[in-house]
């Protein structure tokens, strides 16, 4: 499973990479971008909690 950010929806909050920059970072242009890394164990549960701190739902997990 990976992270992926909608960056129509992104507002730019970094509340995504506040609580995970393991997984999360800004991009050059001020949204939120998800690393390419598999989601395993702790980092997908990780990733599970800022799919729900998100405030505009544009982080999901596939």
């Amino acid at each position: 499973m990976k992270s992926y950010v909608d960056k129509g929806t992104c507002i730019g909050c970094e509340s995504c990479v506040n609580e995970c920059p393991e997984i999360f970072f800004m991009d050059d242009e001020g949204l939120a971008e998800a690393k390419d890394v598999e989601l395993t164990g702790v980092l997908l549960e990780k990733a599970s909690e800022v799919e729900e701190v998100c405030p505009v739902e544009a982080i999901s997990i596939k």
